[in-house]
């Protein structure tokens, strides 16, 4: 129990369970739950970070949503190969593409059970009635589920995919043809991603019947390895075995996310075994994770950035010449070495260097604070200027520590005369005022969720992204949308670098945005769980994964 040391001043090892059965007491934990399924072997344990902000990853593109509801509840028409990346069969056990590139047909598979729960039975299998409701609940303003909450598809919404289907249509109940109105190289792709789930339309029909249609976000049902049971704000969430999934998994009996916020918290619980699994161990709790005898630290590189974007919506920083007089002032690898310990790479492009989009001669924007200055008088910057740095409160991959990294940017920006107010909210308050645009600039950054390059470069920078809030730059650039729409259109890797290469170039001159890091993901769990492995594109997949 050696490893306990680093706690000392945090944690003591008693004190988990002490604090657990105290809040029980009180009324206050999910402990209950978590208690009678830690005792079992049939059930898994996932220290989880936060609350979802719903069961349905169409909603959100934040991991602790994705993580609770895609991989678990529902499936999609395509997966990922998790080791080649290449698209391969789920709900869809085959696909034809029309050699104009417009037409896709898909063959589904069939006996595909939808979940029986306790607020709902179906009386149907899986048909392609259920993949017309879920795609044209994000794509048709006149769906009945469209508004449900509140009509934004931030994912769907960033990549344009309402615009690009012509069309999707029912051929007979395991047939579906969907009509583009232009060939996208990218388009299986987008549709194997968390956010192209299936759900039921019989669930759906029965709910506007009993005018209850927001409970399809709240109490879901789709066809995945588990299926929902309950939630609990700030303490659990409990799902149980789909005994009648199609898959091949194992699925174990019960699977609880155990909300954990603190991460030193989730660590001691996964030391004393009150967790199998945690979510996003923090770099400065690696080595303690390496050493431990019980535990393993899964490691694997991360198709994400981590990066500094200025409201180009705002003056100045609507000004190119601001922008990189204030990237100039950062030291990049001075922020890699402090925030990062070890575990990171300086960013260059957008996107990571196993992409193939990655440009390595791109030139770094080297710290320069003699031009930095020289370059902010030059645009009447005055010394004294005051401005924002919104800093995530959550730990990511992508940035463990967002506060501590503005508040090394703030002394960095002192020195040539600009001050910095750093402001942070809850994280949901947080994404939400952010897309209010009411921030100077923002250290955050994004997770991909294919390894084609489009699921960095259109979210991130497009002018249809600012709508659907993952354009935190508010940057509309014509030309750069015409690149990247450019490189849709073409199928080989040497057609679309050639666009891309442009794309990183109006990046670097633009520089709407600062790329800073790309960050390894890390996975921590028990040596007794069996079939865990990272998902190198998107979130994290218990379905499978049981305890020795």
């Amino acid at each position: 129990m050696g490893n306990f040391s680093v706690f000392n001043s945090i944690i003591k090892p008693g004190q988990v369970q002490h604090m657990m059965l105290a809040l029980c007491c009180l009324g206050l934990s999910g402990c209950d739950a978590l208690i009678s399924a830690s005792n079992k072997s049939n059930g898994v344990i996932y220290c989880s970070e936060g609350n979802p902000t719903s069961f349905n990853p169409q909603l959100d593109t934040s991991g602790t949503t994705v993580d609770a509801s895609s991989h678990q509840i529902y499936d999609r028409l395509l997966d990922f190969d998790p080791k080649s990346g290449s698209v391969i069969p789920s709900l869809a056990t085959s696909w034809s593409i029309s050699t104009d590139g417009l037409l896709y047909t898909f063959q589904l598979r069939k006996d595909v059970a939808f979940h029986h729960t306790a607020y709902f039975s179906p009386s149907r299998t899986f048909n392609a009635e259920d993949v017309i409701f879920s795609f044209d609940r994000w794509r048709l303003p006149n769906s009945a589920y469209h508004g449900v909450a509140g009509g934004i598809y931030p994912y769907a919404d960033s990549l344009g995919l309402a615009n690009l289907i012509e069309k999707v249509e029912r051929v007979n109940a395991y047939r579906l043809e969907i009509t583009l109105k232009q060939p996208q190289s990218s388009f299986l792709a987008n549709l194997a991603t968390d956010f192209a789930v299936i759900m039921s339309k019989e669930y759906a029909d029965s709910l506007e019947q009993k005018n209850q249609k927001e409970n399809i976000d709240r109490q879901p049902v789709g066809t995945g390895p588990f299926k929902f049971a309950h939630f609990r704000q700030d303490s659990f969430i409990r799902y149980k075995r789909h005994d009648e999934y199609w898959g091949e998994n194992k699925q174990t009996e019960q699977l609880i996310f155990d909300i954990t916020p603190s991460s030193s918290l989730r660590l001691a619980k996964l030391i004393t075994g009150e967790c199998d699994a945690m979510a996003l161990p923090a770099h400065s709790e690696l080595d303690v994770i390496r050493q431990s005898k019980d535990l393993i630290l899964d490691e694997k590189p991360g198709l994400n950035v981590g990066f500094w974007a200025f409201n180009t919506a705002k003056p100045p920083f609507d000004r190119p010449g601001v922008r990189r007089a204030l990237s100039l002032a950062i030291d990049k690898n001075a922020l890699i070495e402090a925030i990062y310990f070890d575990s990171a790479i300086l960013a260059k492009n957008i996107v990571p260097p196993t992409s193939w989009a990655f440009q390595s001669e791109q030139k770094n924007l080297n710290y320069n604070p003699s031009a930095a200055k020289k370059l902010l008088q030059e645009n009447g910057i005055e010394p004294g200027f005051t401005m924002n740095i919104w800093a995530m409160p959550v730990e990511r991959p992508y940035n463990p520590n967002a506060i501590k990294m503005a508040e090394l940017m703030q002394s960095y920006l002192q020195a040539v005369g600009v001050n910095v107010e750093i402001v942070s909210y809850e994280w949901s308050t947080f994404r939400e005022k952010l897309k209010q645009g009411t921030h100077d600039s923002v250290l955050i950054g994004w997770s991909a969720d294919n390894g084609d390059p489009d699921n960095f470069y259109r979210p991130l920078l497009s002018c249809g992204a600012i709508k659907s809030g993952t354009n935190r730059a508010f940057w509309c650039s014509p030309e750069y949308d015409e690149l990247i729409g450019q490189a849709l259109k073409y199928t080989s890797i040497e057609d679309r670098q050639y666009f891309y290469y442009k794309a990183n170039a109006l990046i670097a001159e633009q520089l709407p945005l600062v790329p800073i890091a790309h960050a390894s993901k890390y996975q921590a769990f028990r040596r007794d769980l069996v079939g865990f492995e990272i998902n190198p594109y998107g979130g994290v997949k218990l379905a499978g994964v049981t305890k020795n």
